[in-house]
C-alpha cells in the first residue's frame, strides 16, 4: 500500500471536534487513530468533512501524512444528520471541485463512515471509478430493534440509505462478527464483501501507569469513594438513566453505600437527548440520589486515562453498541467494565475475565451486579488483571493492519469477490 491515497469521508461530524459531545463519539477517534497509524504505513489520508463554521482553515494537518478538508455545502453552521441529507449534491459538488485539476484516480479508496458520507461516497465513486469502501459504525435497523425509553425510531431515509450503500459499495468492514451478520441478516449484504476489523485502542495513552490511589489524588476524589463512571454522549440511547435508576436500587436495599458512593455521568447532550442530562437531574432529584449523582462535561483525552484509572467500575449500558471503546479504553486502564450484553459489546468486554455482562436494562438487574462487585475488591482486582490482558489484544496498528489488506484486495479486484478479511 506504500504511496497509496485513501479519501476518508466522514461529513456528519469533524476529527477535530471534541468527543463525547454533540454528534461527536467513537467514530470521531476511530477515523483519526486509524488513520495516523495507516499514514504511519506509507499510506496519505486525506479526511474529508464538512465546514460548519466560519474561519476554517481549507486544510488542517493532524499528523504525518493525515490531513483534515473542510468541504463547503450548505449554510456554513450546525446542520443537523437528518438536515444533512439535503446536502448530498453540494457535497459532492464541493469534492469534485476540490479534485478538480487532479486525475479520477488521484485516489486509491474512497473510505466513507456512516451512512451519510456512505452517500456521498457512492456519487463521488460513480463519477471518478475509485472503489469504495464503507463502516456503519451503527445501523438504523439494528437501532430501531432495541430502542430505549423516550428514544424514536431512526428514520426511513435512512435505512434506505444503509441499504443502497451496502448495495453499490466495494467492499464493508464491520467492527465485529455480530455486525457482520446483521449487514448480511437485516440488509442483504454479499457474504463476500463483508470483512471484520475489530477497532483499536491507544495503549500507550491507555494504561494503568501509577494506578488509582494516584489517579484519585490527582483529581481530588476521596481514596474510600466507591466510583461508578459512565462516559460517552448523554443520550436515551447510551442508557445512562439506567445506571441513576440502579444506583437508587442499590441505596435503597444498602443505605450505608450513600457515604462512600459516586457515579459521575461524564458526557455533553447529543441526538435526540438534547434534554436528557436535565431529565437525569429530575430523575436523581426524584429518586433521593441527587447527592450522589455527578454530572460532568468531557474532559480532555489527555485526561480522560485518569478518570478511568479513579473509577472502580465503568458502566456502559447502551442499548446496542457497533463495538464501544469506551469499554476498551477503561480496561486498558486496568478498570473493569460493567456493560450490556449487546453488539460489540460482547467483543469488547469479556465477561468474567475483564468485567461483567448484563442481560437487558432493568435497573434491579444493574444494581445487583454493581453491589456485588463493588463489595468484592479481591474480585475485582482480579478483573482489572484479566482487563489490562483482554485490552493489550487490541491496538490500532492491528486496526490499521486489517484496513490496509481490505484495500489492498478491493483495488487488486475491484469487481470481483475479495477474500475475507478477519482482525
Amino acid at each position: 500500500m506504500l504511496n497509496r491515497r485513501i479519501a476518508t469521508l466522514m461529513v456528519h461530524t469533524s476529527p477535530l471536534e471534541q468527543a463525547g459531545v454533540g454528534d461527536a463519539g467513537g467514530m470521531n477517534i476511530y477515523v483519526v487513530e486509524n488513520a495516523i497509524q495507516m499514514a504511519k504505513a506509507g499510506v496519505k489520508v486525506d479526511i474529508f468533512t464538512r465546514a460548519d463554521k466560519s474561519g476554517l482553515a481549507d486544510s488542517v494537518e493532524i499528523a504525518p501524512g493525515v490531513e483534515v478538508h473542510h468541504l463547503e455545502a450548505g449554510p456554513v453552521s450546525y446542520l443537523t444528520k437528518e438536515e444533512l441529507p439535503s446536502q448530498i449534491g453540494a457535497l459532492t459538488h464541493a469534492f469534485m471541485e476540490h479534485q478538480s485539476g487532479k486525475p479520477n484516480n488521484y485516489y486509491d479508496i474512497i473510505h466513507s463512515h456512516y451512512w451519510i458520507s456512505g452517500q456521498l461516497g457512492w456519487m463521488i465513486s460513480e463519477r471518478t471509478g475509485v472503489p469504495l469502501v464503507h463502516t456503519m459504525h451503527t445501523m438504523a435497523k439494528v437501532k430501531n430493534l432495541s430502542l430505549a425509553e423516550g428514544d424514536k425510531e431512526e428514520p426511513l431515509i435512512r435505512a434506505l440509505g444503509e441499504e443502497q450503500i451496502v448495495k453499490n459499495a466495494n467492499a464493508l468492514i464491520a467492527n465485529t462478527d455480530a455486525e457482520a451478520a446483521a449487514l448480511v441478516s437485516l440488509y442483504g449484504a454479499s457474504p463476500e464483501k463483508v470483512h471484520v476489523v475489530t477497532p483499536g485502542v491507544d495503549l500507550a495513552r491507555f494504561a494503568p501507569a501509577n494506578g488509582k490511589g494516584s489517579a484519585r489524588s490527582k483529581l481530588n476524589i476521596a481514596p474510600d469513594a466507591l466510583m461508578l463512571l459512565f462516559v460517552g454522549r448523554i443520550q436515551p440511547h447510551k442508557g445512562p438513566d439506567v445506571l441513576v435508576r440502579a444506583v437508587a436500587e442499590m441505596l435503597t436495599h444498602s443505605p450505608h453505600l450513600r457515604a462512600k458512593l459516586a457515579l459521575v455521568i461524564m458526557g455533553g447532550a447529543s441526538g435526540s437527548g438534547h434534554a436528557e442530562p436535565e431529565r437525569l437531574r429530575a430523575m436523581a432529584k426524584f429518586l433521593g440520589v441527587e447527592d450522589v449523582v455527578h454530572f460532568m462535561d468531557p474532559v480532555l483525552r489527555s485526561d480522560l486515562p485518569d478518570w478511568y484509572r479513579a473509577a472502580d467500575l465503568v458502566c456502559v449500558p447502551s442499548y446496542s453498541e457497533s463495538f464501544g471503546l469506551v469499554a476498551l479504553e477503561a480496561q486498558a486502564c486496568g478498570t473493569p467494565v460493567v456493560a450490556t450484553a449487546v453488539g460489540g459489546l460482547r467483543t469488547a468486554v469479556s465477561d468474567g475475565i475483564s468485567g461483567s455482562l448484563v442481560d437487558g436494562h432493568d435497573p434491579k438487574a444493574w444494581a445487583s451486579v454493581l453491589n456485588r462487585l463493588l463489595l468484592e475488591p479481591q474480585r475485582r482486582i482480579v478483573l482489572s488483571m484479566g482487563a489490562i490482558e483482554h485490552a493489550a489484544k487490541f491496538g490500532w496498528e492491528r486496526t490499521a493492519r486489517g484496513t490496509l489488506d481490505v484495500y489492498d484486495q478491493v483495488i487488486s479486484n475491484p469487481q470481483g469477490k475479495t477474500m475475507k478479511v478477519v482482525l
